[in-house]
């Protein structure tokens, strides 16, 4: 582990002006109330209390910004202030991993800190992206290790005991090979109280690890609260059956001992009876992990944990019952770790929709009463508002009656929850009726297609003929998350709409294939289980999707009245197909927007190259400015200490899954 000021790698900042690269003007995103205790510094500034974006996805998870100088009367004039390099990027050749470049930063005492996909660290001054330091965890790059690398963000931490500068602000970094971090915000150096020369190996205490550790990582920021920084998992969950545990872990933000942990798959009773549904012998998964965002409501002294499938995704036969606390958005005492409440998104998850988003922690009006919200964005393009206290739901939920499967091993949950309000946000189930093409023999093809496969509406179990999936694995909803206008009573979220298909095949046809075979249509071995999974995007034979347009969508939903205020095409897809497609159909979107208190949501997101200004009231786009990658991450935004202007932050990195132009850069903006 290497901490140095400053880096070595050459390309660091590039200034851009109004006539330089792109010729862009660019955007603006969102900060929020600053969460912990001020610095120094800060006490006597009265405006400091919005100067800082302390974490990844600002207070509570609402992606928001109280800051108003850039407003929908001047985002057209924003103007690319500076942007650095951070060196880190491959496409997955010379064996080196692929990277995504995902990250949201944050700022606290003048200083942005970010991670890069390989897990470096980088502290940047805020005003004018000089670098202050970078430290290197000396991650293992071999493409051997892991095909696809990303880190969405770090922590922070003050330690208002501590007398003593060294380590009393603390940058937490969770590294993709799976090290919690501890360093020091000034110099970046490791505090060496923290762990073990000021790291925890995570992977110690896990249940059912591979011995080479490969399929646990972590890739989201960790959470702090009080005293104490939380970590959930990324877990490979469609390789075996005992894929491992999913825990949930809070550690000591000072010395890094255990102070908690909380197993999600620990409690198998059922969720409406209490009786518990099946022996621990019987049942066979793991994962259930959170590898979306952990937020924190300090007041209430609540952990908010998005979960997600037990493993393998695609057959649940050794697994019976809901899988409680699975696919779940749960609340956990931050003191204990003991569960205050679960709300479950999806029982006995068979599709892959996990709980990817933040929760998002906001207030809702009714009768006159302000009541505290905890939002669930679900891949099934359903949208939850939940009682922060309770866990109970603020629109009416009902249990309806799914498809059976049949697979003769395999025992679908009868019912699925799904809200009164919001209405779905994307598009459920695909027959073929629905097909869509651009051509009439396009628009055949789909139609014959879907008609051969098992296509029963939402929630059709996958099966050895062959499943839709609408809204497929890449959502609905994703991991971006959700932006929450408090004042104006609006949530705002991207939206996908990409069928998939997803094909049982059983355990001696899959035994069969070679290697090359398995890799070319990215087998899922789900080994111990009777069936592998084969999964594709139901695309026509011209690459574009079968389920009209538009693909991606920017959604503004009224949390009072759970009424769709707008909802609009996002990005395009004209670098990804054979036949360019118009703006009118929007993309598959990674990342989220972020909104703002001058009435403005900033949002990349999309697999084009371009950043977004959009109207909060209206949706209505105000300013776009061309980027060198597609930023698939969430922006940020922050007031610079030196003359209080506005800074808006995104990282575009594209994606190499993607086929995508990918790159390592972080662009800042503002008003000239």
């Amino acid at each position: 582990m290497v901490a140095h000021v400053p880096s070595p790698i050459a390309r660091r900042v590039v200034l851009w002006g109004p006539g330089s690269l792109c010729g862009l003007a660019a955007l603006a995103a969102a900060i929020s109330f600053r969460a912990g205790r001020p610095s120094d510094a800060d006490r006597h500034d009265p405006q400091a209390v919005v100067s800082e974006w302390t974490s990844s996805g600002g207070v509570g998870g609402a992606h928001f910004s109280p800051l108003t100088e850039i407003s929908r009367d001047n985002v057209r004039l924003l103007r690319v202030a500076w942007a650095y390099r951070t060196g880190d990027v491959s496409r997955g050749t010379a064996g080196i991993s692929a990277t995504s470049f995902q990250a949201t930063p944050i700022i606290v005492d003048g200083t942005l800190y970010f991670p890069t996909p390989f897990s470096r660290v980088v502290a940047l001054d805020a005003e004018t992206g000089s670098e202050r330091w970078v430290f290197d965890p000396r991650v293992d790059r071999s493409v051997t290790r892991r095909a696809y690398v990303t880190s969405r963000g770090v922590a922070t931490w003050l330690d208002g005991t501590r007398s003593g500068t060294v380590c009393r602000r603390r940058i937490f970094v969770a590294t993709v090979d799976a090290r919690l971090i501890a360093l020091d915000g000034r110099t970046g150096a490791p505090c060496s109280d923290f762990g073990t020369r000021g790291q925890v190996d995570l992977r110690v205490g896990v249940r059912d690890l591979q011995a080479d550790g490969l399929d646990y990582r972590q890739t989201a920021p960790p959470a702090v609260i009080d005293d104490l920084v939380i970590v959930g998992s990324c877990i490979t969950d469609n390789q075996r059956v005992d894929a491992p545990s999913g825990v949930v872990r809070a550690f000591d933000a000072r010395t890094g001992l255990l102070r908690w942990s909380w197993e999600p798959l620990a409690d198998l009773a059922d969720p409406v009876s209490g009786m518990v549904a099946v022996s621990r012998r019987a049942f066979r998964a793991g994962a259930a992990n959170a590898w979306g965002t952990i937020s924190v409501d300090t007041a209430r002294g609540l952990v908010f944990v998005p979960t997600s499938s037990p493993s393998p995704d695609h057959f649940g036969g050794m697994r019976p019952g809901p899988n409680r606390n699975a696919n779940s958005l749960v609340a956990l005492d931050a003191r204990t770790g003991r569960l205050v409440w679960g709300f479950q998104l999806v029982h006995h998850d068979l599709w892959d929709y996990d709980v990817p988003a933040q929760p998002a922690l906001a207030h809702v009006m009714r009768g006159g009463e302000r009541i505290p919200v905890a939002i669930a964005a679900s891949k099934t393009g359903y949208l939850f508002l939940l009682h922060r206290a309770t866990g109970q739901p603020f629109f009416p939920v009902h249990e309806r009656p799914v498809p059976a499967s049949d697979v003769p091993e395999e025992r679908a949950w009868p019912t699925q929850p799904m809200p009164d309000r919001p209405r779905p946000l994307a598009p459920q189930g695909l027959r073929p009726e629905d097909a869509w093409g651009l051509t009439p023999l396009d628009r055949e093809w789909c139609r014959r297609r879907i008609a051969a496969l098992r296509s029963d509406g939402p929630f059709t179990p996958p099966s050895t003929r062959g499943t839709v999936v609408a809204p497929g694995f890449l959502g609905g909803m994703e991991w971006g998350g959700v932006a929450v206008d408090d004042a104006r009573g609006l949530v705002i979220t991207t939206s996908n709409n990409l069928p998939s298909i997803v094909t049982l095949v059983p355990r001696a046809s899959a035994d069969r294939m070679s290697a090359k075979a398995r890799h070319e249509i990215a087998l899922g071995d789900q080994t111990d289980a009777p069936y592998a999974a084969r999964r594709d995007l139901l695309l026509s034979p011209i690459g574009l999707p079968c389920s009209a347009p538009p693909w991606g969508t920017l959604v503004a939903v009224d949390m009072s009245s759970g009424d769709v205020r707008w909802q609009v095409p996002l990005g395009t897809l004209q670098d990804h197909s054979k036949v360019p497609p118009p703006n009118r159909w929007g993309s598959v979107l990674l990342g989220g927007p972020l909104a703002t208190a001058g009435g403005v949501v900033f949002v990349g997101a999309g697999m084009d190259h371009r950043f977004r200004a959009v109207d909060t009231e209206s949706g209505r786009t105000l300013w776009t400015a061309p980027l060198p990658a597609s930023a698939q991450a969430n922006p940020m935004t922050y007031r610079a200490r030196t003359g209080g202007h506005q800074f808006v932050v995104v990282a575009a990195g594209g994606h190499a899954e993607a086929k995508d132009v990918i790159g390592d850069y972080v662009v800042a903006y503002r008003l000239p």
